[in-house]
């Protein structure tokens, strides 16, 4: 029978009632099947212990076998002489519970300083990993004053998750051109606006005495009765761009009004529609120009967006026109968000709802159903909140808006509902992952985001893609700071009971989208808990049936769970494919299970 000892240690996981109080950088250490590769550039997420301050700690996994692993001299020597080649004065703390080295930098170390010491590290065969000693922290609830009726940012049904995420990215150094009404003047929105263009080249749709200029500001799109065709009623000023910007970002922290889900990005609106709505090639030309591209008789755009917001469409399927504009924005790296549309009805017969290279999004209600008026389909890629205002007004989206019914008036807050809703949440999302890890392609921010999505609480008859929006779980995907290096990330989240003694089991993940071979450096992170992890051999199986081993027993290591991230030389397997981590209990006496687990390429 086996004694364990009462020293020792446990690591506890608290779970937060609504939304997670803390996230913490879990560290182990990591059974690596090659060396670390040395890159040209350490990311961010590798030298800051908060965003935007430098580490003054390190957490170094040595790799079974090595000298540092169990000697606390020879760490506190490989510290001494790893800061020696980087010119900075390094020292061994301690041995954590988990046997890493904690290794400190001493103060006043910029991040490039950092990311010196950090290269010495990986390029060492040695390590397993270098991770900083984050800084971790309680989310703090924003002080603007109608945060809390803004459920679709944080409420653990339908809400997007999003606070989880902030500690991680801001949507700084990002610019989100919002392609609508142009923009009314709101004091919670006003610092995070820059400029932008009024593209609405019909006078009589600008409503504001001339046609295209460089002031994109919104004079109202109010109608009269059958002004735009027989039968329609008259309808205020909708100040629907402002509406959307501020869900986007509008300022944060700042003792008012809302908060917005970018709110260290910028908004540049461009203006597009106006009385009874806007035409395609006005569109066209602000795609085209948002992105970066040249529209004669426009000057050039001194703040190209990393991602466009749609929340706009008309009946038809894209046209050629459209996605031919589309495509070059995206090829100039821009990712473009369109809402789905609000007729009940398949996607595929709505523009740009319907395009290919955007992300479609569907409305979800509170309940994290698909909201009533919501379009679907085989189009559609994603649901994030759209509200519902028909029953009770607060199931709706609030964000910032004008009380004028026809001009403006005084700047006012009011709840919205529609895929013009859903659509900025998630150009708000693709901010946050663009500011957490640049080097995003739009590919692969709309793949991280359908493959770190949710299932929908709720139903969605006809489909809404690949689920709920998951601000936190995807930006944290993306950065590494879930513990990945960054990269698209697949996950399974379903428990999988291990048999005490007994045969092996398997937890599968479908990998899709990818072309190619897997990277060689896959990072197959783990979450098991155990009561004695010695016994547990887990191995990775690609989809043809090759298996990698990933970690051995023993039965000297009487620790608890398997919570790490190994790397992989996968480069031989097909990407894509039904991928396997099979775990087995070779001994009696203690049980476990895979929590978790997931695949970053």
């Amino acid at each position: 029978m086996r004694t364990s000892t009462s020293l020792r240690r446990k690591l506890i996981s608290v779970a937060a009632v609504s939304a997670a109080l803390f996230t913490a950088a879990t560290t182990s250490v990591a059974v690596a099947q090659d060396s670390p590769t040395p890159e040209a550039a350490v990311p961010a997420a590798r030298t800051e212990a908060a965003p935007g301050t430098p580490a003054e700690r390190l957490i170094v996994g040595y790799k079974s076998g090595a000298a540092e692993a169990k000697s606390n001299k020879a760490a506190e020597a490989d510290a001494a002489a790893k800061g020696e080649k980087a010119g900075e004065d390094l020292d061994f703390q301690r041995r954590l519970g988990s046997g890493a080295a904690l290794v400190d930098l001493g103060e006043h170390l910029s991040r490039t300083d950092v990311a010196d010491v950090v290269a010495e590290y990986r390029a060492d065969p040695q390590v397993a990993y270098v991770v900083p000693d984050r800084l971790n922290k309680p989310l703090a609830t924003p002080n603007d004053t109608e945060y809390a009726k803004q459920w679709d940012l944080f409420e653990t049904t339908a809400g997007m998750n999003v606070p989880g995420a902030w500690d991680v990215a801001t949507g700084s150094g990002v610019t989100v051109a919002v392609i609508d009404t142009g923009y009314v003047t709101h004091s919670d929105l006003g610092a995070n606006i820059v400029a932008g263009y009024d593209f609405i080249s019909d006078a009589a749709v600008g409503n504001d005495g001339n046609g295209r200029d460089s002031n994109p500001a919104d004079p109202g799109d109010w109608t009269a009765a059958n002004e735009c065709q027989s039968g329609d009623p008259a309808y205020g000023s909708s100040w629907h761009g402002t509406h959307v910007a501020g869900t986007i970002a509008a300022v944060t922290d700042n003792g008012k009004g809302v908060a917005g889900i970018a709110h260290g990005a910028k908004v540049s609106p461009l203006r597009v529609l106006g009385k009874c709505g806007g035409y395609d090639s006005d569109i066209i030309d602000a795609i085209t120009w948002a992105s970066g591209g040249t529209v004669s008789g426009v000057p050039a755009n001194a703040n190209v967006a990393k991602v466009i917001n749609m929340s706009l469409g008309g009946g038809g399927a894209c046209s050629t026109a459209t996605q031919s504009a589309i495509n070059a924005a995206v090829n100039r790296g821009t990712t473009v968000v369109v809402a789905a549309g609000n007729s009940n009805a398949n996607a595929s017969g709505y523009s740009p709802a319907s395009c290919a290279n955007v992300i479609s999004v569907a409305a979800a209600d509170r309940q994290g159903n698909r909201s009533y008026y919501s379009n679907y389909g085989s189009v559609v890629d994603i649901a994030a909140p759209g509200g519902e205002t028909n029953s009770v007004t607060a199931n709706g989206i609030l964000s910032t808006l004008n009380s004028g019914a026809q001009g403006p008036s005084a700047e006012s807050y009011d709840y919205y509902q529609g895929t013009s809703m859903a659509a900025p949440h998630v150009a708000g999302l693709a901010a946050l992952m663009k500011s957490a890890n640049p080097a995003l392609t739009p590919a692969q921010i709309e793949s991280a985001i359908k493959t770190n999505s949710r299932a929908l609480p709720g139903t969605c008859s006809g489909g809404c893609g690949a689920g709920l929006a998951d601000a936190a779980k995807t930006v944290q995907a993306v950065s590494g700071s879930g513990g990945s290096t960054g990269g698209t990330t697949f996950t399974s989240t379903a428990a999988v009971s291990i048999p005490d003694n007994g045969s092996a089991v398997e937890s599968p993940i479908t990998v899709s989208g990818r072309s190619g071979n897997a990277p060689s450096a896959l990072q197959v992170g783990v979450d098991i808990t155990h009561t004695y992890r010695g016994d547990l051999v887990v191995d990775l199986v690609a989809p043809d049936g090759s298996t990698y081993r990933l970690k051995s027993a023993s039965s000297s290591d009487s620790a608890d769970n398997v919570i790490t991230t190994y790397t992989v030389n996968a480069s031989g397997e097909t990407a894509n494919g039904t991928w396997k981590l099979r775990v087995q209990d070779t001994a009696a006496q203690d049980t476990g299970r895979i929590n978790s687990w997931k695949l970053t390429f």
